[in-house]
């Protein structure tokens, strides 16, 4: 490690290997890490563990997923040789930090976490959980804290994530008078997260209502020109409402051209202008914004292989990073013999 590493920062940040990326993890989360790698010691960790926690009977999915995560990050910008990207079974020590930390967390804690209890009613966990997926925060926790990030980049839904995590930290250091861990923070994007194409608060991948960064030009029209606008806007000359407007949102994210936009939403508000002309210049700007990710990912497609290979280089740096960690944690424990 050299030493402009070492006066570095450490970010850690990650996805769950269940299917390509879509535009709100880029917006959300991937460009934030495009413009922060080079200023802080950047890992990014490809959670397959926690993504057999709900997928457990179809392995094939996550292991594939894996390099379809890697071909999104080389997309979008991501530094393989700056960033370091691991593949979270590949970093046992993680595992037995996990062990340690659980002890600093109540079942009726993770009972009461709103992110579980979220994801529980989405799954239709909630009367039969699987246990690795009821305790899989705390292996968060766990992720975060075996490389002693300092920053910890989410959206606004995973902030708890982050505090649980800075909680632990502070109880283990206190509970054996050590300062082993930083107590990490939340590094926030969008204020929220970006809405669905059928207009549901949250895009994701399980409501099929996700633009994605793997869609070729055809796809990416079909599902502009299916997003949600104003339901009861029944003619062109009827006044039309922006608000909650699907289309709209995403020209304010996507469309460069602020006087298009502002022409758009103000004959849109008028009775101007119909849905037709608003899905085709929202295309055209999103078919600009995306091209040159789909490109490059066209790109990654064939080097699969070497990203694959540079992801499990990293897997072993940071095995050794969370080693450290784990053996200050079995000293201040008194656990240590050699």
């Amino acid at each position: 490690m050299n030493n402009a590493t070492l006066t570095k920062q450490r970010i850690l940040t990650g996805d769950r290997p269940t299917g390509k990326m879509h535009i709100g993890h880029y917006i959300g989360s991937l460009k934030n890490r495009v413009e922060l790698q080079h200023d802080y010691e950047t890992f990014i960790l490809i959670a397959n563990i926690q993504a057999l926690s709900d997928n457990f009977d179809n392995p094939g999915k996550v292991r594939a997923s894996i390099e379809e995560l890697l071909c999104d990050y080389y997309a979008v910008g991501i530094d393989f040789q700056n960033t370091r990207i691991y593949i979270q079974s590949e970093v046992s020590q993680v595992n037995e930090i996990f062990v340690y930390l659980s002890n600093f967390v109540t079942i009726q804690q993770l009972s009461h976490n709103p992110t579980i209890k979220t994801e529980l009613k989405l799954r239709g966990f909630e009367t039969s959980t699987p246990l690795g997926f009821f305790y899989y925060p705390i292996h968060q926790v766990a992720d975060i804290l075996c490389v002693n990030a300092n920053l910890v980049p989410v959206g606004r839904d995973q902030a708890p994530m982050v505090e649980d995590s800075a909680e632990i930290a502070r109880k283990f250091n206190n509970a054996y008078n050590v300062k082993v861990f930083n107590e990490p923070k939340p590094l926030f994007g969008m204020e929220r997260n970006l809405v669905g194409t059928n207009g549901n608060e949250k895009m994701s991948k399980s409501l099929n209502n996700a633009i994605y960064l793997a869609d070729t030009e055809e796809e990416l029209k079909k599902k502009v020109f299916s997003v949600y606008t104003d339901p009861n806007r029944v003619r062109i000359t009827d006044p039309g409402k922006i608000e909650g407007n699907v289309a709209f949102v995403y020209h304010d994210l996507f469309n460069s051209n602020t006087q298009e936009v502002e022409d758009l939403k103000a004959r849109y508000q008028a009775g101007q202008v119909g849905d037709v002309e608003v899905k085709e210049k929202l295309f055209q700007a999103m078919n600009n914004y995306l091209a040159p990710i789909r490109e490059k990912r066209y790109e990654a497609e064939k080097l699969k292989p070497e990203l694959l290979a540079k992801s499990l280089e990293d897997s072993k740096y940071t095995s050794s990073v969370a080693q450290g960690v784990l053996d200050q944690m079995k000293s201040a424990m008194q656990i240590k013999f050699n």
